[in-house]
């Protein structure tokens, strides 16, 4: 199986992270250099915590903890001095909620006499007992992506069903190391329910929550009751009720996985009936019930990225009937109200943090800033990257500001976060130092070649992609129709016969700017691929990139042009 996978060279691409266990980079952010001694890095530009100015100082370092930040440091004589001049150093980020690096374990088999009414619980999806550090890989490719992005921290969870598991805290350091921070720190569970069995739909998941809950609770009592009293029947604990004990007993919380504000409610209900301690994680639209999130006091992670533009950029201004112009006017306000909505967390007087899982690490950056474009301080965008992570995830000990024994995880950025153009440089986590490499910024074509013409991207392209499975490429044919683009993606078959053809959708270009998105079917899964890069001239260099595995770059010649006008 595993020499057929890397027979294909894209499905070797999306499963490189878990079947190579390779990462990949555009530098070589091997992380081998760990700062083991005493290092100094000085006269940087210092952002200490969210709400602080910036000052020029010095952060000391010895064996992966900090020994001092700020104008004040004395440097001992045996530190190993690194210039800091020209650089903005923040605290590394903390992920509230991830999934980088995790796989989905196998589906077990179904019993042959099984009554779909009330399956086992693995069958079901509920596995309380599982840890999500028995499908994590350090080496994956979308750790190093999340981790270029400055990401030092994750709250991994678990892939699977309704409850597949509990969460860990993992630090992004040298895959070779112990990066395991704290194990067992929150129980996940989500509204999916299970095809062609039951709880098959959301109210069947709150229903069987509460079933399991409740058992777990008279389990705990009868347990209790068997070690203090004579003459009591011993307990038959089950590992679903063994795995949900740290919840009944309020030494974890629930780390709820919601999108809509109906389950945000359908969450916040279970909680307030149930008695559990509450996160609520990958929220997206949500701003209908801020009033009960914050009267609740549950903790809340959204999700690090915005919605799609693509409806807006398709709409024309000319010509259309003033039915579709009322639309266009709603299909905006909404987008706009979207991008507002992490604002009014912060008028509200709610702490948050962020959520990697479904986003783009390569779009984080731009994700962070059009929030703050949009009414969000740059003090709370800072916090919800740091310190907010810390408080709630229990870690703000050793982590989330840049002070003295606190562990040595940071980013180093070429100006200051939210300016335009900011890039990192390098990434300290667990004092390993992962260097970046720092590419000068085309300006915006805006559509025109070099020379001044139109760019045209109509046409037959050659594309290669490098990945750890090897080197791999096919066509991309792309055509326009009025102002829309359309095209097909030839790729090497997962099954190993030849090359496959798939249309392309989504089909973005704005200045120099190409992106688009295709599905590959595989192995049962559906996975779809975003390819994005820059166009100059003839040439395109960019990404593939998948959310599940991580991103690897590819590079396109324009072959054939157009002949069309």
């Amino acid at each position: 199986m595993k020499k057929q996978i890397l027979k294909a060279g894209l499905l070797g691409l999306l499963v490189a992270g878990f079947i190579t266990q390779a990462s990949w980079a555009q530098s070589d952010p091997t992380g081998k250099r760990r700062v083991t001694g005493t290092y100094a890095i000085t006269n940087a530009t210092l952002f200490s915590a969210p709400g602080q100015a910036g000052v020029k100082g010095t952060v000391l370092i010895k064996d992966g903890v900090i020994q001092g930040a700020g104008s004040g440091v004395q440097i001992p004589k045996e530190a190993q001095i690194i210039a800091g001049d020209s650089l903005f150093i923040y605290p590394g980020f903390i992920d509230g909620a991830g999934n980088m690096g995790v796989t989905r374990p196998k589906d077990p088999e179904r019993p042959k006499d099984m009554v779909n009414s009330n399956p086992p619980d693995e069958i079901a999806g509920i596995t309380p007992w599982r840890s999500v550090t028995d499908q994590y890989s350090s080496n994956a490719s979308q750790v190093e992506d999340w981790r270029k992005a400055g990401f030092t921290m994750s709250q991994i969870l678990p892939e699977g069903g309704m409850i597949p598991g509990k969460a860990a805290i993992m630090v992004l350091g040298d895959p070779q190391s112990t990066n395991l921070l704290q194990l067992n720190t929150a129980l996940a569970a989500n509204f999916r329910g299970s095809r062609g069995m039951y709880p098959a739909t959301a109210v069947g998941v709150m229903a069987k929550f509460r079933d399991v809950y409740q058992n777990s609770s008279y389990a705990l009592e009868h347990e209790k009751l068997f070690a203090s009293t004579t003459g009591v029947s011993r307990p038959q604990t089950t590992p679903t009720e063994s795995g949900m004990a740290a919840v009944v007993q309020k030494q974890i919380p629930v780390i709820f996985s919601v999108t809509n504000d109906l389950e945000i409610r359908r969450a916040i209900s279970l909680q307030k009936e149930l008695g559990f301690k509450l996160v609520l994680t990958g929220l997206e639209y949500y701003e209908p019930v801020i009033d009960l999130i914050k009267s609740s006091n549950v903790p809340v992670l959204i999700k690090l990225s915005i919605p799609d533009d693509k409806a807006l950029k398709a709409q024309k201004e000319e010509g259309v009937p003033e039915a579709t112009k009322a639309q266009y006017a709603r299909v905006k306000e909404a987008y706009d109200q979207a991008l507002k909505q992490a604002s009014l967390l912060e008028k509200a007087g709610i702490p948050f943090a962020f959520s990697t899982i479904d986003a783009k690490a390569g779009d984080a950056h731009k994700a962070l800033k059009a929030m703050v474009e949009n009414g969000l301080s740059e003090k709370a965008a800072l916090a919800a990257l740091t310190t907010n992570p810390a408080s709630i995830l229990g870690i703000n000990r050793v982590a989330g500001t840049l002070e003295k024994g606190k562990m040595a995880n940071m980013v180093i950025l070429t100006d200051s976060l939210f300016k335009e153009g900011a890039q990192v440089k390098h990434v300290i986590a667990d004092g390993f130092v992962f260097d970046y490499e720092i590419k000068k910024k085309a300006a915006a074509s805006n559509g025109k070649s070099e020379n001044g013409g139109t760019v045209k991207i109509e046409g037959t392209w050659e594309y290669t992609s490098e990945t750890p499975a090897g080197s791999n490429g096919g066509e991309i044919i792309l055509k326009k129709e009025g102002s829309e683009y359309s095209g097909s993606i030839t790729y090497d078959d997962p099954s190993g016969s030849g090359k496959i053809s798939s249309p392309i959708k989504n089909v973005s270009f704005s200045g120099n700017r190409l992106s688009f998105d295709f599905n590959v079917a595989a192995e049962g899964m559906n996975l779809t691929v975003n390819i994005s890069g820059d166009v100059n001239g003839s040439s395109m260099e960019g990404t593939m990139s998948v959310a599940q595995f991580g991103s690897f770059p590819i590079k396109a010649k324009l072959a054939s042009p157009s002949l069309n006008d």
